[in-house]
């Protein structure tokens, strides 16, 4: 069917097992059972995968050279896939797409003589949605091996990426995640580490939903259109130009959102981008694409791996230390490794800290006593900052201050708070 209104499509996959058993007879001596009696030719798997991928490769990456801006709306879909095997059964299936927006129909065919082996593993699958195409394609691209668990192909470092790239948007904050991750790519222990801490680095740049008190939403306002994280970065980039920065530590940089910034800022003349993670400084430094940047800004920039609780003798001295959003991801045992490590040992002539405010939590969709990240483990009110930060400064020798960040409540505050820490005797020396 294709109308101005509606078009259908369909994808049908021809698998050869006579094919798919010569090439593994090559690979190893002797055949098992699973390879004269198969599903593969009728089971949607990770084949179906690759052929959307490969068919529908503009729509899958959200290009309509003669519609874009249809590519980049979300439309209603109904989308089927027969004979997907469900290692988990309908429920799986249930747990992995309606988290997504999906209206997920199941039918289930019996299994065996007359069912007597009970309910075969495979479900007929119906999505119903609305949903840009390019973002069902991925989930689809994704999901189906995953609810198989199996693949049809040496799983390699580069199925990492593909996850990574295909999940944007909606796989970092899956309640499902792990199971996603483990399954999509075999349980291959150092690929699902990289990938987590990719997709947990991801996530920390992502924000809660929007406020739920419409009254206040004003949605035609420039500042409801802005993004957290955007206001965030703002804020910071605003905090590190008043106090002229020029030589800048970013701890726990994570993929580098505000690496780009600081090299890009004319005014900055050093860089360096500080994380755990040795896979997610990687991957910062892919995403920066520093081979491509003039000279001047990738000579900028060093990445270093490292922990925000060690005392590290090479971040000694600089002009600012950035902790964006880092400090809530500590257990509150190793917050005084933190204060020993930045505002004694490294003793920048300033720091410049954000965290979320948890007395603005009601103003997201968040359960009671739920946190903004899955891997917070703790949220500080207005207060608790204020009492933490007077504290560290009076005992390290800093001045402190704070500033809100995003959209500020008459009764909760902002989203975000930020505190300013300078360095007193950098403050006594400007004033002489």
């Amino acid at each position: 069917e294709s109308s101005p209104e509606r078009v259908t499509a369909a994808l049908l996959l021809e698998v050869d097992p006579i094919s798919m058993v010569r090439r593994r007879l090559k690979s190893r001596e002797g055949l098992s059972l699973t390879d004269y009696v198969t599903d593969r030719p009728y089971a949607a798997s990770s084949m179906l995968a690759v052929a959307l991928g490969r068919v529908f490769t503009t729509a899958l990456n959200g290009r309509c050279d003669s519609r874009p801006e249809l590519a980049a709306t979300a439309l209603p879909l109904e989308l089927r896939v027969p004979a997907v095997p469900a290692r988990g059964g309908a429920s799986l299936v249930g747990a992995l797409f309606q988290p997504l927006g999906w209206q997920v129909q199941t039918t289930t065919a019996p299994f065996g003589p007359d069912g007597a082996w009970g309910d075969a593993p495979y479900v007929d699958l119906t999505l119903t949605g609305t949903a840009r195409l390019a973002d069902a394609l991925s989930q689809l691209y994704v999901l189906l091996p995953v609810l198989d668990n199996a693949k049809h192909y040496w799983v390699s470092s580069d199925e990492v990426d593909k996850l990574v790239r295909r999940g944007e948007g909606w796989l970092a904050e899956h309640p499902e995640r792990e199971l996603i991750v483990r399954r999509y790519l075999r349980a291959r222990r150092s690929f699902v580490e990289d990938a987590t801490a990719r997709l947990n680095a991801l996530e920390d740049l992502a924000e809660p939903g929007e406020p739920t008190d419409d009254d206040t939403a004003d949605e035609t306002a420039e500042e409801s259109r802005t993004p957290l994280r955007v206001h965030r970065l703002e804020a910071v980039m605003s905090a590190v130009r008043e106090v002229g920065a020029r030589r800048v530590v970013d701890l726990g940089c994570g993929e580098g959102y505000y690496l780009r910034a600081l090299i890009e800022d004319p005014m900055v003349g050093e860089v360096v981008g500080v994380d755990v993670s040795p896979r997610v400084l990687e991957y910062a430094e892919r995403r920066l694409n520093l081979d491509r940047r003039p000279d001047r800004q990738r000579e900028k920039l060093t990445l270093r791996q490292s922990s925000v609780t060690y005392r590290d003798d090479a971040i000694a001295g600089f002009d600012a230390v950035l902790l964006i959003e880092v400090i809530e991801h500590l257990e509150p045992d190793r917050i005084a490794s933190l204060e020993a490590g930045v505002f004694g040992a490294a003793r920048p002539k300033h720091v410049i800290l954000t965290t979320p405010n948890r007395e603005y939590n009601s103003r997201y969709e968040l359960a009671d006593g739920q946190w903004r990240h899955p891997d917070h483990r703790f949220e500080w009110t207005r207060a608790e900052l204020e009492s933490w930060a007077t504290r560290v400064a009076d005992e390290h020798g800093y001045r402190v201050a704070f500033r809100t960040v995003g959209d500020v409540d008459p009764e909760l505050g902002a989203p975000t708070q930020l505190a300013l820490f300078t360095d007193a005797r950098t403050q006594e020396a400007d004033r002489g």
